[in-house]
């Protein structure tokens, strides 16, 4: 879009409009104009002499096709010459030497410009066997070049001297370069000239005076297309002999001779790189976003971005807006992590009650656990529930919206974990101590009584099942305690330095009391070992076993544990930092985003004050064939050319008016509130085409949803808004202190709709109903609306008051009656 702004504006025209429109509005008392003055130029008006008799031969596809391919053409000769192509207007082409940059030979560039424009319009001549040429006029001065309006925007150049130039082009040759005597003393005697006598041709010419000469055609300027031109007879003389044998398909034939205009010229050259066929295909959107975050990947590592935008330690953002934004973050996956919470919970109970003896106090203790769990679930649940408790939603809600309140919730989960673990584990390390104590201090009382007379065996079995049972048992206790930190490291809200402290926690008090007292002791009791020492019992071989279990087994435990605490630990830093990446990556993608949506929503502006919303959404379609051009016959369009013909009076350059600026701002002013007017509902119908210096084109009924063929709205529309510009220029004359007067023609028929131009699109209409509504403004009586005959009985029959005026002369129609539409309807 961006590339197609740029094609329609000069860069620091576009660059300038995009900020502003990027930016706030200002509220001003004008709007603003974007208007440059530029000295020492040359202006090069350019005319298709006979285009309408080439116009007839052609369907909308065909006609639009031609005129793409040649001005196609016109737009890569304007850029091998260094001209700036200014306009379309209908088969008229205008441009510019000398813009942006100055040139030294604007004046030759022009002119060689102008010779090959009559070259490549001969190709056509001789293709189409159509009386078709090129009419030139070559101005130099100076010019005013920007765009004006608030639609359609279009570059275009004011000044006298361009005024003067497309009047060198109506009084001049077809197929001859028309220059002036300022233009000639640019070109120092390059180019052999003869007299022109435009004022002979032309009434302005004669008026003002203007001495004018025409260029003397050289044999070299013709030698491409005479080297061609048995390559152009051959393909004629296929044409005609499929046209020979092709006795039912004459209309199919011409439209084959014609639809070859476009291979025709790019076999002479004249399209071989501007032709949309030839275009490299670009890539798709969804592989160059591939290839980007492929490119943006491999540049930056995940260490690096972690240092760029983590801290070391606590792994918290950097800019404590990213900060503040995370914690505000909502998990996905918080009632999963509370679920899982709740299904450990209930395993632990499971095998606490197989291993450990069951009591009023275990029950009640896993009770309360179980049921604390399962209320913190429904709690983290409840937002999804369709119940309507108020309370519990608000306070579901802000434990998913809140992550310091869903740590907190969490942490709490997990210590009402580990002391349902650890108080039985507690408890029964008491009870077997005491029971340890009792069977110790009966066993060495019975020893002394009987003086020795156990029997080793039976001294050995209470020793083994003592034994055996502890070791399970403990091995369990070690197995549950890892279980609890698993819990805790199964929560991904929690940050690393907060399942830090839990886990530490965990393993600290489960260490102290197990390996750091007597309970661990009485669990693998020596004190028991140590009883059976006495020197009668030959079978000291248990002893040292019974010692062995006991170190080995806690070496074990203890290093399991920490072992299980450090993998916990880096796991859930490295879980933390990850989600922290992905969580910026989706931020960035995120307001990369939203920029890309401002961009596209007010790249869409741009495109949409360059082309039709729906030509604009024909080019953006992602189905669109980019071979075909855009082309549309529409058979009800309702043309208005609106025009201030006094307004050259009023432009007048000099020091005092900044030399014509301020008159262009005034025209700026009349011409944005047309815009704006435009802008209503009632006027959606309308399609406002261009503003050529003071003429004002629009149409209606241009796409089926803007044609009304049953009631005829849009022609109805297009009376309304011909009225309503009459009285807005009543209002500004009334506080400009001006007395500017317009001219409106209106005319209906079919038209051919297109977009011209592969580098620089342009949209316009062609067809007789434009020229005729054109002739209705020209000749048409200032203060009044001229309407024909055929919009006059649309207009009659619903309530508009029409005058007739009478028999008009129009240029190329003969005479016509015409009507004066003199106001709204009743």
């Amino acid at each position: 879009k961006e590339r197609l702004l740029l094609s329609v504006l000069p860069r620091h025209v576009a660059m300038e409009m995009k900020a502003d429109i990027a930016g706030k509005p200002q509220d001003t008392m004008f709007h603003k104009i974007y208007i440059q003055r530029h000295e020492n130029v040359s202006i090069l008006f350019a005319d298709i002499c006979g285009f309408t008799s080439l116009s007839d031969q052609c369907t909308a596809q065909e006609l639009v096709r031609l005129l793409n391919e040649l001005f196609a053409r016109f737009d890569r000769l304007a850029q091998e010459h260094y001209c700036l192509r200014i306009k379309l207007l209908g088969d008229c082409y205008y441009c510019v030497s000398g813009l942006p940059e100055p040139r030294p030979d604007h004046a030759h560039c022009c002119v060689e410009m102008a010779l090959d424009m009559i070259d490549a319009i001969a190709l056509v001549r001789e293709v189409m066997s159509v009386n078709v040429n090129m009419r030139v006029g070559i101005h130099t001065g100076r010019v005013h070049c920007g765009v004006l309006g608030l639609r359609k925007w279009q570059f275009d150049v004011w000044s006298n001297d361009v005024t003067l130039a497309n009047h060198m082009e109506s009084g001049g040759i077809p197929g001859r370069v028309h220059i002036t005597e300022e233009t000639l003393k640019y070109l120092e005697n390059d180019y052999k000239i003869e007299p022109g006598n435009g004022g002979e041709r032309n009434a302005y010419l004669r008026d003002h005076n203007i001495q004018t000469y025409l260029i003397v055609p050289q044999e070299t300027s013709r030698q491409v297309v005479s080297r061609l031109m048995l390559t152009k007879l051959l393909l004629i003389n296929v044409q005609k002999s499929v046209l020979l044998t092709s006795h039912g398909s004459t209309k199919r034939t011409m439209n084959m001779s014609n639809g070859n205009v476009a291979k025709e010229l790019r076999v002479m050259g004249h399209s071989s790189k501007s032709s949309l066929a030839e275009k490299e295909v670009p890539k798709d959107t969804e592989e160059e976003v591939n290839d980007y975050l492929i490119r943006a990947i491999d540049a930056r590592s995940l260490d690096q971005l972690r240092s760029d935008h983590c801290k070391p330690i606590l792994l918290h953002f950097k800019k404590p807006s990213v900060e503040i934004k995370y914690n505000k973050e909502r998990d996905k996956m918080l009632h999963v992590y509370f679920i899982c919470s709740l299904l450990l919970i209930i395993s632990l109970v499971i095998g606490l009650l197989v291993i450990f003896p069951h009591s009023l106090l275990v029950y009640v203790l896993y009770g309360s656990g179980i049921g604390i769990c399962i209320l913190v679930n429904i709690l983290v649940l409840f937002e999804k529930c369709k119940m309507s408790l108020p309370a519990l939603k608000i306070l579901s809600s802000a434990i998913h919206e809140n992550r310091f309140l869903a740590q907190a919730l969490a942490s709490f989960v997990v210590f009402i974990i580990f002391f349902v673990t650890i108080v039985p584990m507690v408890n029964q390390h008491l009870k077997f101590s005491n029971e340890n104590c009792r069977f110790i201090h009966i066993t060495n009382a019975s020893l002394e009584r009987n003086n020795l007379q156990v029997e080793n065996a039976t001294i050995m079995s209470a020793k083994v099942s003592c034994t055996c049972t502890l070791y399970c048992t403990n091995s369990f206790s070690t197995n549950c305690i890892i279980i609890v930190i698993i819990s805790a490291a199964a929560y991904q809200i929690l940050t690393s330095m907060l399942k830090i402290v839990i886990l530490s926690s965990v393993c600290f008090v489960y260490i102290s009391i197990f390996f750091c007292t007597d309970l661990y002791k009485t669990f693998f009791p020596g004190s028991l070992v140590s009883a059976f020492k006495h020197p009668n019992i030959t079978n000291n071989t248990f002893t040292v076993i019974c010692r062995s279990l006991n170190s080995y087994e806690e070496t074990y435990d203890l290093v399991a544990l920490l072992g299980f605490l450090f993998a916990l630990i880096i796991h859930g830093r490295q879980t933390e930092a990850t989600n922290r990446l992905d969580f910026l990556w989706k931020l960035q993608a995120t307001e990369e985003k939203e920029d890309m949506e401002h961009l596209e929503a007010y790249n869409r502006k741009l495109l949409a004050n360059i082309l039709p919303v729906h030509v604009a959404e024909h080019f953006l379609s992602s189905d669109k064939n980019f071979d075909d051009l855009y082309h549309e016959q529409c058979e009800c369009v309702c043309i208005m050319f609106a025009s201030i013909p006094n307004f050259s009076e009023f432009y007048v350059e000099l020091e005092g008016n900044n030399e014509g600026v301020e008159c262009l701002r005034l025209l700026n002013e009349i011409i944005a509130d047309f815009d704006e007017i435009l802008s209503e509902p009632e006027f959606s119908y309308i399609e406002k085409i261009k503003s050529t210096g003071a003429t004002y084109m629009a149409a209606s009924g241009l796409t089926k949803a803007t044609c009304d063929m049953k009631d005829l709205k849009h022609v109805t529309a297009m009376a309304d808004y011909a009225l309503r510009i009459k009285e807005q220029l009543d209002y500004v004359n009334q506080h400009s202190f001006n007395n500017f007067r317009i001219r409106i023609g209106l005319n209906i028929g079919p038209v051919v709709a297109g977009v011209i131009g592969a580098r620089k699109p342009q949209y316009d209409i062609w067809g007789n109903a434009v020229n005729v509504a054109s002739r209705m403004d020209s000749t048409g009586i200032v203060d009044k609306i001229q309407v024909t005959q055929e919009v006059f009985h649309i207009l009659s029959t619903r309530g508009y008051p029409l005058t007739c005026r009478g028999t008009v002369q129009v240029k190329g129609k003969g005479e016509m009656i015409t009507y004066f539409l003199d106001g709204p309807r009743n």
